[in-house]
């Protein structure tokens, strides 16, 4: 672990002026080693990859970066309200992915747009799939699962176990309240639903499980105030972040996942509630369509019109078999996405740039 900054009160926008702590950091920790001691390099996110790279060139080692989002990316498909990203980082990424050995893309779609954006060297790209905890994201929680003969209903029990009704239409909203991850677009289309069929509001639900974060920030209470503007304020409950095992009980207990994003690079959060046996509502961006299988596992929607979310949202209501049946399929098309793929598939990627630096780099000890 290394520490560099201030432990608190920093704005993304503060983060670049901490990177020479950062490097200060990571120099340290790396003198208390013997010469050679690190293999490989794996930076995350361009701030980390800035220091990845000079630390990788201090020790002759490769590196191994994977961006999760990129700034022409982000500005291409920027919200309303929502802030560019500076050219400081665009200038920085393009240095970043030069100075790669091999760059990891979480889907095909990103390692595109690295090639696209950035003249990444195709050769030099991999596409890793994310993973997640299968073992808690997972329909019933570990010791909670039905014995044989048993029919328990895994939503149900979330439902009683989290005090919501139990014959609710529930679709949830979980993540950072910010422009970019598009909560309003759910409360606009609930608002929709409810004028075209008044008598669903006896049985909708609509939880909003995260915190303010990013350009969200400037207002905290933004998403309140709309809720009681578009006349919904009495479906709409507002809960803070929640625990990891807490956040598998919101998933197992909603109808579906609502994720109307404007920049998705992969959306883990949709794996983790299909994990947990809940179908998928997103919008057709960045990983989402790889994450989701439209029609199967979930619906992919074109688009932020809250029209179309408020179709699908009817579809829910009026055909109630629709989200146990399609929560058992995204609960099988989750398994592929644990974390033991994830890992393996970045070993691989390891020794692809071990191997690639060497015959670069001849060494110097034989």
């Amino acid at each position: 672990h290394v520490d560099a900054g201030p432990y608190e009160g920093l704005a993304k926008e503060d983060l670049p002026a901490q990177l020479c702590a950062f490097t200060h950091g990571v120099m340290q920790a790396w003198a208390g080693h013997r010469p050679g001691y690190y293999d490989l390099v794996h930076s995350h996110y361009w701030l980390s990859g800035h220091v990845g790279w000079l630390a990788a060139q201090r020790w002759g080692a490769p590196l191994v970066h994977a961006m999760h989002t990129m700034a022409k990316v982000k500005n291409a498909n920027l919200a309303d309200g929502d802030t560019p990203e500076p050219a400081a980082r665009v200038i920085g990424e393009t240095q970043i992915v030069a100075a790669s050995d091999r760059l990891i893309a979480n889907t095909a779609e990103e390692a595109d747009e690295l090639v696209r954006h950035y003249a990444a060297d195709p050769a030099k790209v991999a596409v890793v799939h994310p993973g997640v905890n299968l073992d808690r994201f997972r329909p019933f929680p570990k010791g909670a699962e039905p014995g044989p003969g048993e029919r328990t209903d895994a939503r149900a029990a979330a439902r009683a176990r989290l005090g919501l009704p139990q014959d609710a239409l529930i679709p949830l909203f979980a993540g950072r309240i910010q422009p970019l991850k598009a909560p309003d677009i759910l409360l606009r289309a609930v608002a929709v639903l409810l004028d075209e069929r008044p008598e669903l509001r006896s049985r909708i639900l609509v939880p909003v499980v995260g915190g303010p974060s990013g350009s969200g920030l400037a207002k905290p209470e933004g998403l309140q105030k709309l809720a009681a503007r578009l006349g919904i304020a009495d479906v709409v409950c507002f809960r803070p972040p929640v625990g990891q095992e807490q956040l598998a009980d919101w998933f197992r207990a909603a109808s579906v996942l609502v994720m109307p994003s404007y920049s998705e690079s992969f959306g883990l959060v949709a794996i983790e509630a299909q994990a947990a046996g809940t179908p998928v509502l997103a919008a057709a961006v960045g990983g989402l369509p790889v994450a989701v299988r439209d029609g199967h596992t979930g619906r992919l929607v074109e688009g932020h019109d809250p029209a179309a979310y408020a179709r699908v949202l009817r579809d829910f209501a009026d055909n109630p078999e629709l989200v146990p049946r399609m929560g058992d399929a995204a609960a099988r098309h989750a398994q592929s996405f644990g974390w033991d793929s994830a890992a393996a598939a970045t070993a691989d990627v390891y020794t692809a740039a071990i191997h690639a630096h060497r015959r670069r780099v001849p060494s110097h000890h034989g």
